[in-house]
């Protein structure tokens, strides 16, 4: 197999990944956020000054499934916050690598929020910096890194980007 098409498939499968992804998120509890992740996973929000610099925090920095979930439970449980939802846009996936069974991406992101009350505003727009893994021919997230255009986040950043 030729790299060209090597990475049109894996370009399919992380496509496919992502819209089930942003679908859980956009339309669902996230209570299955956790399940496009490998068990050994990070995931992280930064802002695009602090990658570029290639700084370590960030404002969210979540290095295991079980991680993840504490996130989804504390979410739905305990937090209080204005009921919104999110939309996500999604740019096509540009693979960075593929090796053996795991494929470095970035892909260009928007996301809106729709307040229950008030006006649709645009809420953060970004990339996402990916590393998946092929489990069983489906594309599960290794390491994926939020990193938002804009330095200013908003106080509802709670849900998953």
């Amino acid at each position: 197999m030729n790299v060209m098409t090597q990475h049109a498939d894996a370009a399919a499968l992380i496509a496919a990944a992502q819209a089930r992804y942003v679908r859980e998120i956009d339309d669902g509890d996230c209570t299955a956020w956790p399940d496009f992740f490998v068990d050994d996973c990070f995931y992280k929000i930064t802002s695009a000054d602090n990658y570029a610099q290639n700084l370590e925090a960030g404002l969210v920095w979540l290095d295991s499934k079980d991680m993840l979930r504490d996130r989804i439970v504390s979410l739905l449980e305990a937090n209080v916050y204005e009921r919104h939802s999110y939309r996500h846009l999604l740019g096509q996936p540009y693979i960075l690598e593929t090796e053996g069974d795991e494929i470095g991406s970035e892909t260009a992101f928007m996301v809106a929020r729709i307040t229950r009350e008030g006006p649709t505003d645009l809420f953060a727009t970004g990339r996402y910096i990916d590393r998946y893994r092929i489990v069983d021919g489906e594309a599960k997230i290794v390491t994926r890194i939020v990193v938002l255009d804009s330095a200013y986040i908003d106080t509802l950043l709670g849900f998953p980007l």
